[in-house]
């Protein structure tokens, strides 16, 4: 396991943006690199731009492991069409994000947890892995009694952010419906992603 769960607001800062769309992220006063060097600026290469790329889109959907991550690129590339679309679609599927993009849970982090632990089931089952790859169509429901945690009111009520629409949501059940595959258009991405960087990156 990475270590990316205790460290991950240093990574708003190395990466020169505000990841999560936080308001507690301290990119939000500090707009510069962490550490003695951090305010200085130099030009990227072309590899530390497509770094850079890899770096944020891993970072965002939380703790995956860069095995993990490589895994994905190659089913992209293995699916038919644009393979910077097709590793959205693949990241987009996998369970935790599905219920931080349906607001169960406020962040990716605590979404991973929220799984491990046993609160969600996926068609009527329990599934306790994070990497689950949901399918269009599939119920996601957290289980009835864990509907009134705390972490589950705070994440429903809050304004943080909007449902997408590949994804339809009753709050009150506290279930959900995966739709379809989003493109990257689709994604409410809070910084800009650019996962055809990602793709060169690998493809080097």
């Amino acid at each position: 396991m990475t270590k990316r769960i205790q460290s991950k607001y240093k990574i708003d800062r190395r990466l020169r943006c505000n990841l999560w769309g936080r308001p507690k992220s301290p990119f939000n006063t500090r707009e510069y690199g962490p550490g003695l060097h951090g305010q200085r600026r130099k030009k990227p290469t072309d590899f530390g731009l497509q770094l850079q790329a890899k770096q944020k889109l891993k970072g965002y959907y939380g703790n995956i492991t860069e095995k993990q991550f490589r895994r994905y690129y190659k089913e992209a590339v293995r699916r038919r069409g644009d393979t910077s679309e097709n590793l959205i679609g693949i990241l987009e599927r996998r369970l935790d994000a599905v219920i931080y993009r349906m607001k169960f849970v406020p962040t990716v982090f605590s979404a991973r947890q929220f799984i491990n632990h046993g609160h969600i089931r996926v068609n009527g089952v329990r599934v306790n892995i994070p990497s689950y790859m949901v399918n269009d169509g599939d119920v996601i429901e957290i289980k009835e009694k864990s509907r009134d945690l705390p972490l589950v009111l705070e994440a429903i009520a809050s304004q943080e952010r909007e449902i997408p629409d590949y994804m339809t949501v009753d709050a009150a059940k506290c279930k959900g419906s995966y739709t379809r595959q989003p493109g990257l258009a689709d994604v409410p991405y809070p910084v800009k992603m650019e996962p055809n960087l990602v793709i060169e990156y690998y493809s080097r």
